[in-house]
């Protein structure tokens, strides 16, 4: 994966980059993955505010951290400051992950594939040739849009509450797959023909946990409905395609695999997955 990892013999020095940084779960996950693969190393939350942003990544070159992850809102503005972009990362328009090698900064972007890789495992095994309907066209969608091109899917729809933003997504990356844009008053008629359901959206998100992206009415029954929200780990989308025998997806998995590959980035080592996701759990438990 990327380039080929050496470290000193040192403790690893990782972090996540955000404003605000305080909930996140990706310490928690980051420092149990460390302790489960016997790395001498710490995992700590950076409170970067945007105005100080230059001056972090400056300070993960000095201070010899290993990675650091990146969180909202520094995942576009960062790309800027990095010396080396991962294609992925360069055609997303955003960075969630950077490895330091040998004082040479390089940006990743494994929110898409993390969450094609959760997807795969706990809901669809083989995406080609299905339909998908993405709700969004964020920055969020735009990683997971991007992995799931990879897949060979039939066709991906991209509803936005603004269509022309899902339009143009449609177009700039009309090279790679059959990808069409369009507006949520389309949204009844492109989901009757969809496999897969995707949520990018951070409707229904903690603490509006009742919010609903899309009107329950219009789920197709035995459809796989998929959402990126992993608190509550039940949306009210997913108790609503529950209720109309879907296969649901929450988005656990992809917070799950997202750290994974940038512990694998990092490290060199398989990611103790099943570790990372019991601790992810047990904080969420907490505070739920």
């Amino acid at each position: 994966m990327g380039k080929e990892i050496s470290h000193s013999s040192g403790p690893l020095l990782l972090g996540v980059m955000g404003d605000p940084i305080a909930h996140s779960k990706s310490p928690v996950m980051h420092e149990a993955a460390l302790r489960a693969v016997s790395l001498p190393g710490s995992y700590v939350p950076l409170h970067v505010k945007p105005d100080r942003l230059a001056q972090a990544v400056e300070g993960v070159r000095a201070l010899g951290f290993r990675g650091v992850n990146v969180t909202v809102p520094h995942k576009v503005s960062v790309m800027d400051l990095l010396d080396e972009l991962d294609e992925g990362a360069r055609l997303i328009g955003a960075v969630n992950t950077i490895v330091n090698h040998n004082g040479v900064l390089t940006g990743y972007n494994t929110d898409g594939i993390g969450y094609v890789r959760s997807l795969k495992e706990e809901a669809v095994p083989d995406l080609k040739g299905k339909t998908i309907l993405v709700l969004g066209a964020g920055g969020a969608a735009r990683g997971i849009i991007y992995a799931l091109l990879q897949e060979s899917p039939a066709q991906i729809i991209v509803a936005n509450r603004t269509p022309d933003k899902a339009k143009q997504l449609a177009e700039e990356w009309s090279g790679l797959g059959h990808l069409t844009g369009c507006g949520n008053d389309d949204i009844a008629a492109a989901v009757k023909n969809a496999d897969v359901l995707i949520n990018t959206t951070s409707v229904g998100m903690h603490p509006a946990v009742s919010e609903i992206p899309i009107n329950p009415e219009w789920i197709p029954e035995g459809i796989v409905v998929s959402d990126l929200i992993y608190n509550p780990l039940q949306t009210e989308l997913l108790r609503q395609g529950e209720i109309k025998g879907c296969r649901t997806h929450g988005g656990l998995g992809m917070f799950i695999y997202q750290g994974a590959y940038a512990f694998e980035y990092w490290t060199g080592c398989e990611a103790p997955v099943g570790v990372m996701r019991e601790a992810v759990l047990r904080s969420l438990q907490g505070i739920l």
